[in-house]
């Protein structure tokens, strides 16, 4: 045999060649999130369409997302394991790293869907590339994805679900806020050292012994009726050429309140650090008269920080709700504190979800709130000399509203919408007179019933609900109420609409609408207007919307079609605060900063153009 036959045949080398990865299933799992995602931010049909599509769907995308890789990948089991276990570590160190400044909630409503349109999206793009380099890429695009995650700051997110971001390093609102009084401390010490000393005589002279009400305040929550009407009142419409004069601005804590005004004094609440304050500023200067606090911290990631109610002002008191239930009965001269009660405590409620929010009523000498606890305790109202219980009533257990003094069917009772529907109390011993069932599937009701006459009541509801108007009747001592209509093209959530004559004027999601009494049919639309709240000033059948943005713009209160007015812009930031109009100002706070504007005065020629 020749050498070359004997020559033995080299051995082959085996070799391993990765499976090839099954990517459809993963495409297809991120594109049904990106369809539920995007119908559910343009407004689901139904409560529960519309969490399923923030944040059921997100979720259940990275479950199916893991279960894909585990079992329907078809790559080798260690790589089945690396790639959701490196995820996972990633995404908790994340949420380490992140606090607050990035919640849970957030995480779920955007990270997961930025985490799994980059998984995917990696694997698309790099088919060409080898295995090994996809999963280290894919690895360190995790890493990416948390380290740039922990360098922001959630700061919100508008009525819209669209989130507002800041670079986590950069200061808050809150941060600007305490700048602000440190400053202002510290020029008042300066001011106070320089200025003549005053006698004990001449200081107290300066305050008033007691506060009344006067012609031209707004004592309330959206007004005597909160309604937000305003009536007795004309203002000048040609902002171009007699534009509203800023009388001033500063910065203010987070918090959802309205004001109250009582002659040169105007009253709201706000958040600065982990104390909630009441506070009282003159309307002349916007300088702080005196302030009350409680070391309370109320937070979300929605809305943020901060109270939610509007104080009341009834006979030299100031009353005042906090975000975590603390319900103080305050001198509106001193601020010194008259009794204080815990709704949690008194009632065994448990703290919403997004804060207590009921502005305090005060009837018949008794102040009313809601409390949404259980055995009968939906609402409850204390003496509003002494802060004792006076009674508890009512089965609703969510609702941001208030209770509500109004006539029906010539009786006065309290109004309250919540989760289970319309009911109304006796004022003085809390007796159920009659309740109207439209429960809502555990979705809370916000915005104040409106009585359109003697004996109908319109009851908005958000996320999908729709709007019902109902119809009482009474005779002796029965009570029946009946539906006259139910339309869910109006659904009012927590923007307050308002009804001049025959018509609704609100917010249907971030839609500004007109809507007919009679049957519920929508007149006009009209956008730009984000979610915004609404004042109406009745005798002159205009609207003022405070947009989301902070912008005030007139609007004709007419159906035949939408006219605007006038626009200014007034303060800067989220605007979800209503607004109020009281001797001849303007004043507009969200939760960064608080302004004054001077209105100007009607002219002849306005009230003619109007209405045309």
């Amino acid at each position: 045999m020749s050498d070359l036959t004997m020559q033995a045949e080299p051995a082959s080398v085996p070799t391993t060649t990765p499976p090839r990865l099954r990517l459809w299933p993963g495409v297809a799992i991120f594109c049904i999130l990106a369809v539920i995602r995007g119908w559910a931010s343009l407004g689901a049909a139904t409560p529960s369409q519309f969490f399923f599509g923030l944040i059921v769907a997100p979720a259940a995308c990275v479950l199916a997302l893991i279960l894909w890789w585990l079992f329907a990948s078809r790559l080798h089991w260690s790589d089945r394991l690396l790639i959701p276990g490196g995820l996972i570590a990633i995404a908790a160190v994340t949420m380490v790293v992140c606090g607050n400044n990035f919640p849970a909630m957030g995480m779920i409503f955007y990270g997961i869907p930025i985490v799994a349109g980059a998984w995917v999206g990696w694997l698309v793009l790099t088919m060409k590339l080898s295995w090994p380099a996809r999963r280290a890429g894919l690895l360190l695009l995790f890493v990416a994805l948390g380290a740039f995650c922990s360098t922001l700051r959630l700061e919100g997110m508008d009525g819209s679900f669209n989130a507002k971001f800041s670079w986590r390093w950069t200061p808050t609102a809150e941060d600007e806020h305490q700048a602000y009084l440190k400053q202002t401390a510290t020029q008042s010490v300066t001011a106070t050292a320089q200025k003549p000393a005053e006698t004990p005589a001449a200081a107290s002279a300066e305050l008033p012994v007691e506060l009344t009400a006067e012609p031209g305040d707004w004592l309330d929550f959206r007004g005597p009726q909160r309604d937000g009407r305003l009536a007795g009142v004309t203002i000048g419409t040609n902002w171009e050429q007699a534009p509203p004069r800023e009388v001033w601005r500063h910065r203010i804590g987070p918090g959802w309140s309205s004001v109250t005004i009582v002659g040169d004094r105007l009253y709201t609440q706000e958040q600065r650090g982990d104390q909630e304050f009441v506070v009282c500023y003159d309307t002349a200067k916007g300088t702080e008269l005196w302030s009350h606090h409680d070391t309370t911290r109320f937070f979300e990631v929605v809305a943020g920080a901060g109270p939610r109610s509007t104080p009341t002002f009834h006979n030299g008191n100031i009353y005042a709700l906090g975000a975590n239930g603390n319900l103080n009965c305050l001198n509106a001269v001193t601020g010194k504190v008259i009794w204080t009660r815990d709704l949690v405590a008194d009632t065994a409620a448990t703290i919403p979800q997004w804060g207590f929010s009921s502005s305090p009523l005060v009837v018949e000498g008794l102040v009313s709130v809601f409390a949404g606890a259980a055995n009968s305790k939906s609402v409850v109202a204390y003496h509003a000399d002494t802060g004792k219980l006076a009674w508890t009533a009512g089965e609703g257990s969510l609702s941001y509203c208030s209770t509500q003094l109004s006539k029906v069917c010539g009786v006065d009772q309290l109004l309250i919408s919540t989760d289970a529907g319309l009911s109304a109390f006796e004022p003085v011993t809390g007796k159920v007179l009659w309740q109207h069932a439209w429960p809502t599937e555990q979705i809370a009701r916000v915005v104040q019933p409106a009585v359109i006459s003697d004996t109908d009541i319109l009851i908005g509801t958000g996320m999908g609900v729709g709007t019902r108007r109902v119809h009482v009747e009474h005779e002796g001592e029965t009570w029946n109420t009946k539906e006259v209509w139910t339309v869910r093209t109006f659904k009012p959530y927590y923007n307050d609409f308002v009804v001049s004559e025959d018509h609704a004027y609100g917010f249907d999601g971030n839609i500004f609408i007109c809507v007919d009494l009679a049957d519920g049919k929508v007149a006009w639309k009209a956008r730009g207007y984000g979610n915004g709240e609404v004042l109406l000033l009745g005798d002159q059948k205009l609207l003022l919307v405070l947009t989301e943005t902070g912008e005030a713009v007139l609007v004709e209160a007419q159906p035949k079609k939408h006219q605007e007015i006038a626009k200014l812009k007034v303060i800067e930031g989220k605007t979800w605060n209503h607004p109020v109009i009281a001797h001849g100002k303007l004043f507009a706070r969200n939760g960064e900063e608080i302004a004054c504007f001077e209105l100007p005065m009607k002219t002849s020629a306005e009230t003619a153009q109007i209405g045309r």
